[in-house]
């Protein structure tokens, strides 16, 4: 992997940034709610790309209420537009739970695996 970038946290959401064959991958920690959210909206803003792919892994999000689906909602739709693709990776079961139940699944792919998720 290279390209490395750390989002400093904002309340209790770490965003870690890598790149691994062309692909922006986000690994997130902690809770994606109203008081962090920033982080996350600034992380997927700093693509730099004409045709970003994107990979939230989600692995340590311990927490999401309706701010990360909104931001995982807008993300879809600038990315998407720009011809791009995002997917998430290895959500919670929280997390999964709150993304299936607004069906965010039926327009972001949502992998098992971190390599999943890297993979066509």
């Amino acid at each position: 992997m290279t390209d490395t970038a750390q989002t400093a946290p904002a309340g209790r959401l770490a965003v870690v940034a890598t790149a691994t064959d062309g692909i922006r991958v986000l690994s997130l920690a902690g809770e994606l709610d109203h008081d962090s959210g920033e982080t996350l909206r600034q992380a997927l803003a700093a693509t730099g790309t004409e045709k970003p792919r994107i990979v939230l892994d989600m692995r340590q999000v311990t927490f999401m209420d309706s701010t990360g689906v909104n931001i995982l909602i807008a993300a879809y739709r600038t990315i998407s537009e720009a011809g791009g693709w995002v997917r998430l990776a290895a959500p919670s079961k929280t997390v999964l739970r709150v993304v299936q139940l607004v069906g965010i699944d039926h327009l972001i792919a949502c992998r098992p695996t971190l390599r999943g998720a890297l993979t066509p």
